[in-house]
């Protein structure tokens, strides 16, 4: 018997076969990925868009891959590293958003584990758009932080003011509201994780 012939070839999971008879191998990141269970106070997120990117990506929700939406029109650039919580669901029909602070720049489509520690109230063009604000558990620099009241002032000042201004090119308008403490943003991916279910489920029924 020749060595490739007595090889023992890895078994294919469920979710692999399954994806072989749709003909789809990529596995979608908001749905197929686990919200973790340490949710929702500690939970994997999806980066769209590194830290220092002038360029927005953003989840294509019927592909599941990460897409190129456009080139910001302003001179900012993002100051930490964006993306979304997997199995979450807000009233925009998207996931919920997590601006994570860290060390280092993530390369787009990599997830992570973060721990909300804050909300940023966001109106954009008269509709709520809500960002968690979080920290990855596994930066050194960063995990300590449970509340975004032990961050620096500076450090909120500078979120808040790359939101307000970053799409005034477009002539778009942005509000930013008062920061809310970490009880607030546990609250709100509770929420986005109970109109995900609620979606799961009526989708089922259909």
């Amino acid at each position: 018997m020749s060595e490739n012939s007595s090889r023992v070839m890895p078994r294919l999971n469920e979710r692999i076969l399954s994806s072989m008879n749709s003909r789809s191998v990529a596995a979608h990141p908001w749905h197929d990925l686990e919200i973790g269970p340490g949710a929702p106070t500690v939970f994997n997120c999806v980066i769209e868009i590194n830290r220092g990117s002038k360029v927005k990506y953003k989840l294509d929700n019927r592909y599941g891959l990460i897409k190129v939406d456009k080139v910001l029109y302003s001179s900012v650039v993002y100051p930490h590293n964006y993306g979304f919580i997997p199995r979450t669901l807000c009233e925009d029909a998207d996931p919920m958003d997590v601006l994570v602070l860290m060390q280092e720049m993530v390369q787009p489509g990599s997830f992570l584990r973060a721990r909300a520690i804050g909300l940023m109230p966001l109106i954009d063009q008269g509709e709520r758009d809500d960002k968690i604000i979080a920290v990855c558990v596994d930066d050194p620099e960063f995990r300590h932080y449970n509340d975004l009241s032990e961050l620096p002032p500076h450090r909120l000042a500078e979120i808040r003011r790359f939101f307000e201004d970053y799409k005034k090119n477009e002539n778009k308008e942005v509000a930013v509201n008062d920061f809310l403490p970490a009880e607030a943003a546990v609250q709100a991916i509770q929420h986005s994780m109970d109109l995900y279910g609620e979606y799961i489920v009526e989708t089922l029924r259909r």
